[in-house]
């Protein structure tokens, strides 16, 4: 017989206090859900339970606020994968992240199933109390953390409606209108401050992170070194520590996109032959392992920001070494065309009528389908399982973001097993 289970006394009073964390656990059996329940009770968080996926559904359907969901993979009726897939179907469950909980090791085919259906990481039973409250505080601190950009978000999104019927309902006083043209422009500063402090909160709250990270990878590697431990235990750490180790990854990288930002005074006048060799020169570990052949067809001198140009090549070229067919050696070619106008430029409004210059760099590499075209430069985007290709889904988007600073566009055009092309415009001036 099924039954929500409501929230204890004891976890109530802890809600007044930190009611703004609320976490599901979701387990068929009530004496894993007490066990849970009595170690993240110290944290005064507030706790929900079902002990079945068909009820977790149907708290899902009255609470949607939930911080983080913890659910056991094997359980009758619904599992834990199949569970998780319908609550990824709604919009506002979305974001929720879930950690399965599990008794059992799986191949790697299995554990990436989990991810598949949108689960973020894995706890193993027997649970190791110090180890989960540590995973649950990372996803805790992530979850206030994005709370206060909504509300940073809201705020602005707030005071832009509110300027602009302001605008509108002065627009018949030439003095009104001078007067709301200095409010927009004090605004417009004040937003630019603003995106800055976001940005700023971006790389703060990507670095925070990496501190309950690096205790959960010590901590590990502590107990591996510890004498008579059997294999499989042994294994499960591994697991954790291979697990921590893609995790501190995707942070670097975010923390790398949040640092994207440029001042006039760093543009300079760029000879982009030189940085794509010295991009060469980073890569040639990774060049000459896969005996790849880079071929550069008189680039141009434009004025850029060297440093991110140069990271740019970087990335470009590093990924099409990285997504190269089995047994043939990857060759890219990087050409230049010069362009006069503004015809099939997408921000027209910043050249004037200027030239500009159409970058190609294409590889013979695996290709992907052309509909991810341009899902390819969102962040942490991937196409592949991380167990074909190591990364993060976060180069192609600085790519663009440093492109989109230099006032230029990039885009990408593939075919599956024939290789890729990345186009770039830059203007001329």
């Amino acid at each position: 017989m099924e039954k929500i289970a409501n929230i204890q006394p004891g976890v109530a009073q802890n809600a007044q206090r930190k009611s703004d964390i609320k976490i599901l656990l979701v387990d068929d059996r009530e004496d894993n859900l007490f066990s849970i329940e009595a170690i993240l009770e110290k944290d005064n968080y507030t706790i929900v339970k079902a002990n079945s996926g068909r009820e977790a559904l149907k708290v899902l359907l009255h609470q949607q606020d939930f911080s983080l969901i913890l659910m056991d993979v094997q359980m009758p009726d619904l599992n834990g994968f199949e569970t998780a897939t319908i609550i990824y179907e709604r919009d506002k469950l979305k974001n929720i992240p879930i950690i399965f909980i599990t008794a059992f090791s799986y191949d790697e085919d299995y554990i990436f199933k989990g991810y598949k259906t949108g689960g973020v990481d894995y706890i193993y039973k027997p649970i190791n109390p110090e180890l989960l409250r540590m995973k649950v505080s990372v996803f805790v601190d992530l979850y206030r953390k994005n709370q206060q950009l909504l509300i940073h978000e809201k705020k602005l999104l707030a005071a832009n409606k509110s300027l602009q019927k302001e605008i509108e309902e002065r627009k018949a006083s030439e003095e009104k209108v001078k007067l709301l043209n200095e409010q927009l422009t004090q605004n417009n500063a004040h937003l630019k401050t603003i995106n800055e402090e976001l940005d700023q909160f971006a790389y703060i709250a990507s670095h925070d992170l990496q501190e309950p990270l690096r205790k959960i990878m010590v901590f590990s590697d502590k107990i591996l070194m510890k004498e008579n431990m059997d294999g499989e235990t042994e294994k499960y750490f591994k697991k954790i520590i291979n697990s921590s180790k893609r995790m501190q990854l995707l942070i670097n990288d975010l923390l790398a996109f949040s640092r994207q930002s440029t001042n006039p005074s760093d543009f300079k006048k760029a000879d982009l032959n030189v940085l794509a060799k010295e991009a060469i020169a980073g890569l040639e570990i990774e060049i000459e392992k896969n005996n790849a052949r880079i071929y550069i067809n008189d680039l141009p001198v434009i004025w850029a920001v060297p440093g991110l140009m140069r990271q740019l090549f970087h990335n470009l070229i590093g990924n099409a070494i990285k997504f190269r067919k089995k047994m043939i050696a990857p060759v890219v070619h990087i050409e230049t065309e010069k362009i006069n106008g503004t015809d099939g430029f997408p921000p027209v409004k910043t050249m004037n009528g200027n030239s500009y210059y159409k970058i190609s760099i294409s590889d013979n590499g695996i290709g992907f389908d052309p509909k991810y075209a341009d899902e390819i430069f969102i962040v942490f985007k991937r196409l592949h399982s991380y167990h074909e290709f190591e990364g993060s889904g976060v180069g192609l988007s600085i790519c663009k973001k440093i492109i989109e600073k230099h006032n230029g566009s990039i885009t990408a055009e593939s075919t599956p097993d024939k290789g890729s092309t990345f186009i770039i415009k830059l203007p001329e001036k």
